[in-house]
């Protein structure tokens, strides 16, 4: 009997188990087809007949079954309704392996395993008795393809639905793409590039099995029962203390029963690692880093991969990385760190906080003027001016043509924060709002790097003071690294610029990458893990989203 290539013969799917045997349980005791027993040119004319129904009736069961999805029916509807995994060919026995293979190490990415349903897949194909079903099977892998792949490439959750300060821009793959894609190509191969390629989300990968591991384990053991301790302490709760950082990997097994010199080392390095003011006193918010659960690091972990996923873009070679829950901005040089500071963000308060986004470097500003933000003169300033038309006499008044306004010619009474008619900026000087530079990456919410002359809140340990642009602690070290691609003598320059007291702008020959994050898990390449406190409460957020999606912390046998 004669096969319509690609399609299945009626035999074929009666007899489905035994085609479907490299992907899916055997079943037993298939009914065979029975045919009248003809010969020659009657028996091709009818195996003909029977090829061209069953033709018509599997692409008429996959245009219902696909029918209720939009993108999907297109597809199918471009490509004939030819099969893309249930066909009786090699290319869809690999592609049918390869797939299955995949959802079923969903959870190695911290996937929604059971939105997949490796097994259910399995099963419907295993359970093929007719055309119909046979249609149904197919449709199902291909929505199960496409649901992985878009988890898997740009992330499970829409970011701005999860909280209104991610920015970010996913961009979700269109069907015809991610079909045609695995039609034309290896298997193994398409499905494995869908993850992230960072060196990040490989590292993180790597921590998620290690604290997978940890959680079966037992964790860390007993959490240390006291508010705070110091060296030279003794008692039970310095050899829990000790206990802990011996589990952890920060003290060699030691049989030490005092907050010694080796403890207060180890109690140092665990603060470098957790973003802390590394003082070696195991003080309450050290407390609290040393007896967070290893589960919650996992938490943070699958949260971290999940907005790997959301940096659909490569960083670039050359990036400059500010992570908010850090408190710190990096200059990234081929995913080696060049120059790093303190920064200060924006304050934990509704309209404050800094966005997340990502965009790119194009001038920096010298001696620049502060052109006071409608939301703070509206918030901050005209309710002072109201008051005392003299307040802040650092700021001056502009109309709407540039010239400067006296203020005794503005009734300030009689505008609010909607109509006020004039613009209010401070000029360039040391005790500008901004410093003596600013770094612009210009975007619709008004963010940017910038010097500040409040420099004792770098000394802090929690930085969230700013109306959410961000302020560097050594912005002159961070420009001079910056003009360093196209300056002989960057400080140099910098600073004849400066001299003239006067607003400059200095255009970047090659503009830069700027990625505003949010991570309280990041790698650290050849050391521990970093951990950071949850600042502004948006890691909780997102996980709360990714188990309402069906992520689960799992484990290293998931």
């Amino acid at each position: 009997m004669s096969m319509v290539p690609g399609l299945w013969s009626m035999g074929a799917v009666l007899c489905v188990a035994g085609t479907l045997a490299a992907t899916a349980p055997r079943a037993e005791g298939t009914p065979a087809l029975l045919v009248p027993a003809v010969s020659g040119a009657l028996a091709d004319a009818m195996a003909e007949a029977q090829a061209r129904a069953m033709e018509t009736a599997f692409r008429q069961a996959v245009a219902e079954a696909a029918a209720p999805d939009r993108a999907l029916a297109e597809y199918y509807r471009e490509t004939g309704y030819a099969p893309l995994w249930t066909g009786e060919g090699e290319a869809d026995r690999a592609r049918r392996a390869a797939l299955l293979r995949a959802l079923g190490e969903a959870a190695v990415h911290g996937l929604p395993v059971a939105r997949y349903d490796a097994p259910g897949l399995m099963a419907r194909l295993g359970d093929v008795r007719s055309v119909q079903a046979l249609a149904g099977a197919e449709v199902a892998l291909s929505r199960a393809y496409l649901d992985y792949a878009r988890d898997l490439q740009s992330g499970i959750v829409i970011p701005s639905r999860v909280d209104g300060d991610i920015k970010r821009e996913v961009v979700r793959r269109e069907a015809s793409d991610l079909l045609a894609e695995l039609r034309g190509g290896e298997p193994r191969a398409v499905l494995r590039a869908l993850a992230p390629k960072s060196n990040e989300y490989r590292r993180l990968q790597k921590e998620k099995l290690k604290l997978e591991r940890l959680v079966a384990g037992g964790g860390w053991g007993a959490p240390v029962s006291a508010q705070g301790l110091k060296p030279g302490a003794t008692g039970p709760a310095v050899i829990a203390l000790r206990n802990r950082l011996v589990a952890m990997g920060y003290l060699a097994r030691s049989a030490a029963a005092s907050y010694d010199d080796t403890i207060q080392a180890a109690v140092q390095a665990f603060q470098g690692d957790h973003g802390l003011e590394p003082d070696g006193v195991a003080g309450p918010s050290t407390m609290a880093a040393l007896n967070t659960t290893p589960e919650d690091r996992l938490r943070s972990v699958i949260v971290a991969m999940e907005r790997e996923r959301w940096l659909t873009d490569a960083r670039g070679a050359r990036h400059i990385l500010v992570n908010l829950a850090d408190f710190s901005a990096r200059i990234i040089d081929d995913d080696r760190i060049t120059f790093e500071t303190r920064a200060v963000i924006g304050k934990n308060t509704n309209d404050r906080r800094s966005p997340e986004f990502s965009d790119e470097m194009e001038h920096l500003v010298i001696n620049p003027t502060w052109h006071v933000p409608r939301s703070i003169m509206a918030r901050d300033y005209l309710p002072r001016l109201q008051a005392n038309r003299n307040a802040a006499s650092y700021l001056k008044i502009y109309d709407s043509r540039g010239r400067e306004v006296p203020r005794g010619a503005v009734n300030f009474n009689a505008y609010n924060g909607r109509n006020f008619p004039f613009a209010i900026k401070q000029p360039p000087s040391d005790s500008n709002a901004l410093g003596l530079v600013k770094f612009m990456f210009p975007n619709k919410w008004n963010i940017y790097l910038h010097d500040t002359p409040q420099k004792e809140l770098f000394q802090l340990e929690k930085r969230d003071f700013s109306s959410g642009c961000i302020r560097l602690q050594q912005p002159f070290d961070f420009a001079y690294e910056i003009l360093s691609r196209q300056e002989a003598d960057p400080k140099a320059f910098f600073h004849s610029v400066l001299a003239t007291k006067r607003e400059t702008y200095v255009q970047l020959e090659e503009h830069v990458p700027v990625h505003l994050i949010y991570r309280t898990a990041v790698t650290n390449p050849g050391g521990k893990m970093q951990y950071r406190g949850d600042v502004y409460g948006r890691d909780a957020r997102i996980w709360e989203a990714l188990e309402r999606a069906g992520v689960t912390l799992g484990g290293p046998n998931t």
